[in-house]
């Protein structure tokens, strides 16, 4: 049930630009991977990543000489990497961070689908490859979410309990919420933010324009209420969904903002916190099926007592928490409730 779920939510909610604004081109002197028609830039690499839904996504990694920080960058709906390119510079020289940007599967030169899971598919691969290639380490890390890009940012903070901070600009609160003010989570919602921000234990930045007509700035003021860590929220006066990088309270609130958690001290969890907050940092259970995997998913006690010098958490264990949510998704409903939702969910497509 949770494959047709995630078809249902490509074919109404993922709009890719067609064709991409970019290829990706192999230099011959070299060998490295390029962006075409962009020219070549020392301090930026393009990398190609499998992911574990089979997909092959695409990467770009912005060094900064001073960073202490990176952000990983997760776009919005119909944007791809060629299109973000010269702000990701932009935002790379201005913030002083490395930045990793990518394209969604389906997206860019990214193969396979759009689908909400392939999404958490993506951002894991790509937060793999700042840890096992560029050396980043989990509190050293920003998770920055636009608009769509806080689905797949705010599933992955809720499960890495280490995060230096996390940024959501013009966020959702659900699919099914942009259209309608519904009061509780359907099994055919996509992107349940709601539910999962109050797991997020690092420092939260959120930025909403108050003219936003797609994604209306009441699901940013919600979900900052949920924020267990709440920093300044950013209501830009005026601003739509997608102009507010070219108002300059937009650059000046993010510079303070990283200037901030940069100074606080380095976040310390225990390995048996750790252990925990992996498997239990998810949508809370709703139904008895969902508290079942929960147990299952329980590590014995010998695997608790780990040591404490072990402060990264696997990746492997990641992959499983992820594939938990996508099982219960499989037991929820039957078929028919996909019709009765299909309605709730094709309006996305205003993104």
């Amino acid at each position: 049930m949770g494959g047709v779920t995630s078809s249902v939510a490509a074919k109404f909610a993922f709009f890719p630009p067609s064709p991409p604004s970019y290829k990706v081109v192999t230099d011959e002197l070299t060998g490295l991977l390029l962006l075409s028609p962009f020219p070549h830039r020392e301090n930026v690499e393009i990398v190609k990543l499998r992911t574990r839904r089979g997909t092959e996504i695409v990467g770009m990694y912005v060094r900064h000489p001073m960073a202490t920080s990176t952000l990983l960058y997760s776009h919005g709906n119909a944007a791809d990497l060629g299109q973000m390119y010269e702000l990701f510079i932009e935002l790379s020289i201005h913030l002083k961070v490395n930045l990793m940007g990518y394209d969604y599967s389906g997206y860019g030169q990214s193969t396979g689908k759009p689908s909400e899971h392939n999404t958490y598919a993506d951002i894991e691969a790509v937060y793999k490859c700042l840890e096992e290639t560029f050396g980043s380490k989990q509190e050293d890390v920003i998770l920055y979410g636009q608009s769509v890009g806080s689905g797949p940012t705010l599933d992955l903070a809720s499960r890495l309990p280490q995060l230096r901070a996390v940024v959501l600009h013009s966020p959702i609160l659900s699919g099914l919420r942009v259209m309608y003010a519904v009061k509780k989570t359907y099994w055919f919602d996509i992107y349940k933010n709601i539910d999962k921000i109050p797991y997020v234990d690092c420092p939260v930045l959120i930025i909403h324009g108050t003219w936003d007509e797609v994604v209306d700035c009441s699901h940013g003021k919600q979900l900052w209420e949920l924020c267990k860590d709440k920093y300044e929220p950013l209501w830009v006066k005026g601003g739509n969904h997608c102009d507010l990088e070219h108002y300059p309270e937009y650059m000046r609130h993010l510079k303070k903002f990283i200037a901030t958690v940069e100074r606080l001290p380095c976040r310390r969890v225990s390995s048996d916190q750790s252990e925990r907050k992996s498997m239990d940092r998810r949508v809370k259970p709703r139904q008895s099926t969902e508290r079942r995997e929960r147990e299952r998913e329980k590590p014995p006690k010998s695997q608790s007592k780990k040591s404490s010098s072990k402060l990264k958490i696997s990746f492997d264990h990641l992959d499983r928490s992820r594939r938990s949510v996508d099982c219960h998704e499989k037991t929820r409903k039957s078929v028919d409730q996909i019709e009765r939702g299909r309605k709730s969910v094709d309006r996305v497509r205003s993104e």
